[in-house]
C-alpha cells in the first residue's frame, strides 16, 4: 500500500502555520538579545568604575577626562583617528583600562548594544561607546583642547560632591566625553558637528532628533540602545543603574537656571 502523500493544500498549511510561528518568533528572540546587551553594557560599566575608583583611591582623585599635553604614547596607542580626534591621554588609559597594545582591555570599552551605522565609528574606542562626565573628570592644563572642553583643572574626587550616589560618572554616550550641554534642551551654546566630540550624546534622548549629527549616529542617538529608550549609567559612588533617558535630560526653567545640575555637576 502506497503512503498517503501531503497535498497541495495541506502543504500551504504548513507553510503558513511555520510562518506564523516565526512572525511571534523573531520578536521575542530580538528582544531577549537585547536584554542580554543590555546586561552585558552594565558588567562593563562595573568593570569601568572599578578602574576609576581604584585611580581615585590612588591619586584622591578621578582620572583626566583627557589629557592632552603628554608626550608619551599611551597604551595601545593613540585611541581615535587623527582625522576626527585629538591625540592624548584619556580616562581610560590614565584608568588601566587599556594597559597594554592588546586589544583585550579595548573589548570592555564596547557597549555591545551599540548600533551606529559607519563602520569608521564603530571600530572606534571613542565613539558610541562609553563617555566620563566631564565635570568632574575634567580637562588637563596644556592640552590641545577640544571644542568647547571649558572644563579644565583638577578632576574631581567623590568627597568633593554634594550626592556621590545621585551624579553621574560614566554612561552610554555617543563619545568618550559627555557634558551636561549635550543632555540639555535648550544648551548655552550652538552644538556644531566640526568635531566628533560636538555631538557626544545620551542615546535615546528625544533632543537628539534636532541635534547636528555625524552620518551613522541617528539609530544610536535617537533609536536608543537598550529597550524602552534606557541607559546605563554608573555613579561616583559606584553603583550602575539602568535609567530611562529621558531622566538625564537638562532644562532650562523660567528663572534661567537649569535642571538636573547635581546629576550631571555633583555640586
Amino acid at each position: 500500500m502506497r503512503p498517503r502523500a501531503f497535498t497541495l493544500v495541506e502543504l500551504l498549511v504548513v507553510i503558513a502555520i511555520l510562518a506564523l510561528l516565526m512572525a511571534f518568533l523573531f520578536p521575542v528572540l530580538g528582544r531577549s538579545r537585547r536584554q542580554a546587551q543590555t546586561v552585558a553594557c552594565r558588567a562593563n560599566l562595573h568593570h569601568l568604575l572599578l578602574s576609576l575608583h581604584n585611580y581615585e583611591s590612588e591619586h584622591q582623585s578621578f582620572p583626566y577626562g583627557f589629557d592632552g599635553s603628554r608626550k608619551d604614547i599611551p597604551p595601545g596607542g593613540h585611541a581615535g583617528t587623527a582625522r576626527f580626534d585629538t591625540p592624548g591621554w584619556w580616562w581610560f588609559h590614565l584608568a588601566g583600562v587599556i594597559r597594554d597594545r592588546s586589544a583585550q582591555g579595548a573589548k570592555v570599552l564596547h557597549c555591545p548594544a551599540s548600533r551606529l551605522g559607519d563602520p569608521a565609528l564603530e571600530r572606534s574606542i571613542l565613539c558610541g561607546k562609553y563617555g566620563v562626565n566631564r565635570s568632574l573628570c575634567r580637562t588637563a592644563a596644556g592640552s590641545r583642547l577640544l571644542k568647547n572642553a571649558l572644563l579644565v583643572g583638577k578632576p574631581l574626587s567623590t568627597s568633593d560632591l554634594l550626592r556621590p550616589a545621585a551624579t553621574l560618572l560614566v554612561l552610554d554616550s555617543g563619545y568618550s566625553l559627555i557634558y551636561w550641554w549635550q543632555a540639555a534642551a535648550d544648551p548655552p551654546v550652538n552644538l556644531g558637528d566640526t568635531y566628533v566630540e560636538d555631538t557626544s550624546y545620551v542615546p535615546g534622548l528625544e533632543i537628539n532628533r534636532s541635534r547636528n549629527l555625524w552620518p551613522g549616529q541617528s539609530m544610536d542617538a535617537v533609536g536608543g540602545r537598550h529597550p524602552n529608550k534606557t541607559v546605563n549609567v554608573g555613579f561616583a559612588d559606584g553603583h550602575a543603574e539602568l535609567k530611562p533617558a529621558a531622566d538625564l535630560l537638562v532644562e532650562k526653567t523660567k528663572d534661567e537656571s537649569y535642571t538636573n545640575m547635581v546629576l550631571w555637576q555633583g555640586r
